[in-house]
Parts: structure tokens; C-alpha cells; sequence
């Protein structure tokens, strides 16, 4: 445990929040855009509930990449109404926080939507909509924890930990951490992922009719402080292999994927020495595929 601890420890100083912003400089090639510039469907990226990652900011290389692939990306602000949700196709929400929580990641960690936003956008989805739900570690896990429960997903507002090896987590094909499904085999064998790296986030449960991505392996606990980064003696844990990182199932009329990490779709810098994290890292080539892979499939162009 004192092992583990320690290395949680020697994490802090990459996963930094404070200090992560935008690599504005990433830019992947995408060899066949599905739409022409701006002529794709309108993907919402919320902003209205204390976001981390915005459109203009630490999800800058998000949006960016989703533009250059011919969606019309927009930021949503404000409550989700059934009304407004209806004029985009795909909802993104990464890491909505409620506002006690902004500054302050310690325990309690309340739902970032109220009821009456909750049960709209479950109608959206059921009545046909898109939506893309990414939700990291602590506190943001337990911000959207009612949302994803409306749809089967079980969150617990911990840290997902590798208790071998410190650093970031690889799910790959070789070891089935990684699944074989319509979303990694991608429109052609070109756009077909075989590794994907997260870099540190939650583990949950999917329901029965989900489909996994991400697989977590008998290495991975997970750890449920009080406090965000603060590991103890006391600190619960408890194995996690099976549970998800990524997942995806159909809603009535609807689609939605949850992911349970966040930084695996940006592209920043992090800390003082500007480490790369997320899909500008060399470690994490097909994240970005991934991620075009995730909204073809809310879109519909892969079945």
C-alpha cells in the first residue's frame, strides 16, 4: 500500500490541472474527412456547468480535430432543454463539475445537472440523440454520476490505479484490454486501433447491453479518497478487474458513449516542463483515431 501511495504521489506533478493547458500545435493528418469543412452535423461541447475542458480551451485540439473532419463544433452554454439539445446532433460533456467543487475536490461531490436537466437530456438521447459522456476521476465522477446511472452506467468517484506500473494505462488488443468492436475496427481497416493509452481516470461499471472499449486488468484498484490525490492507510480501495474505462450501447432511438477519462482526447501540456499529454503524446498515435471513430458512430456512419 505505502508503494502505491507513493507512486500516486510522484504522479501529482504530471497530472497537475492547475497547470495544463492547450498544445495548440497538434494537428494529426486525417486522411479521408467525412464531411466538407463545416458541412458536417452540429456536435455541441458543453461549457454551462463548470466544465474542465471547453471548446476554446483545454479541448481546443478536441474541437479542432472534429472541425477539420467537417463538423460544426459549438459551444452549448447554459441548462440542457430538450429545445436547445434539438438543434445539434451530438452532445459532448467531459468533466462537468458542480459549483462547490470548482475550487475545493474534496468529498461531498453533488451532481453538476439538476433533475429537470437529467431527465431532458435522457430524452434527447431516447427520442434519437447523440451523446458522448466523459467523466474523470474524482470529483468529476461523482458530478456526473446520477446522468450515467440514467443510462445503466455505474460510477463510484474514484482513481483508477495500476498497482504495477506508475504512469499512464495502455489497453491494447494483444492483452484484450482493448475490444474488437465497430468503433475500434473504425470505416476501414486504416482507421482500425490497436492500442489506446488513458492517463489516469475512473473505472466503472457498464451495463448488460453496453459494449466495452476499455478493459481494466487484475493490476488496476480502485482508490476512493476523500480528497482528490490524497491516498492514506485509510483510503478504500479495491480490485477493478473487468470494469470499464469506455463503453458504448443504443438508447431508444439514441446513442451514447461514456468514457471514464478525459486527458486521453486533449492534447496539452502539463507542469512546467510542458510534458505532452494526451493524443500529442508518442506514447498515444490512434487516440485521436479513436476519437473520430467514437463520433462516427454516434453519427451513424459506422453501424
Amino acid at each position: 500500500m505505502k508503494k502505491l501511495i507513493l507512486v500516486c504521489m510522484a504522479l501529482l506533478p504530471f497530472y497537475s490541472f492547475s497547470q495544463q493547458v492547450a498544445d495548440t500545435t497538434y494537428n494529426p493528418k486525417i486522411k479521408h474527412p467525412l464531411y466538407a469543412f463545416g458541412q458536417g452535423p452540429v456536435v455541441f461541447i458543453d461549457e454551462g456547468h463548470h466544465n474542465f475542458h471547453t471548446k476554446e480551451g483545454r479541448y481546443k485540439a478536441f474541437s479542432n480535430l472534429l472541425e477539420r473532419d467537417g463538423y460544426h463544433v459549438k459551444a452549448y452554454s447554459g441548462q440542457f432543454k430538450e429545445k436547445q439539445l434539438a438543434e445539434g446532433k451530438i452532445l459532448v460533456i467531459s468533466n462537468a463539475l458542480n459549483a462547490i467543487n470548482v475550487h475545493d475536490w474534496t468529498l461531498p461531490n453533488p451532481s453538476a445537472f439538476t433533475k429537470a436537466e437529467i431527465a431532458s437530456i435522457t430524452q434527447w438521447v431516447h427520442s434519437g440523440g447523440r451523446l458522448f459522456l466523459i467523466a474523470d476521476h474524482m470529483p468529476m465522477a461523482g458530478a456526473a454520476k446520477d446522468l450515467a446511472m440514467t443510462f445503466g452506467f455505474e460510477f463510484t468517484n474514484g482513481f483508477a490505479m495500476d498497482t504495477i506500473h506508475k504512469g499512464p494505462a495502455y489497453f491494447n488488443m494483444k492483452d484484450k484490454t482493448l475490444s474488437k468492436n465497430s468503433i475500434t475496427k473504425g470505416r476501414n481497416t486504416n482507421e482500425s486501433v490497436e492500442q489506446i493509452v488513458s492517463f489516469t481516470g475512473q473505472a466503472f461499471k457498464i451495463p448488460k447491453d453496453a459494449t466495452p472499449i476499455l478493459t481494466f486488468n487484475k493490476n488496476f484498484v480502485n482508490m476512493l479518497p476523500n480528497k482528490a490525490w490524497v491516498f492514506d492507510e485509510k483510503t478504500t480501495k479495491y480490485n477493478v478487474e473487468g470494469w470499464s474505462q469506455g463503453a458504448y450501447k443504443t438508447y431508444g432511438k439514441g446513442k451514447i458513449v461514456v468514457f471514464g477519462e478525459a486527458a486521453m482526447f486533449s492534447a496539452q501540456l502539463a507542469g512546467t516542463k510542458k510534458i505532452k499529454m494526451g493524443m500529442n503524446n508518442e506514447i498515444a498515435p490512434q487516440n485521436y483515431q479513436l476519437l473520430l471513430n467514437i463520433m462516427h458512430w454516434l453519427d451513424g456512419v459506422i453501424e
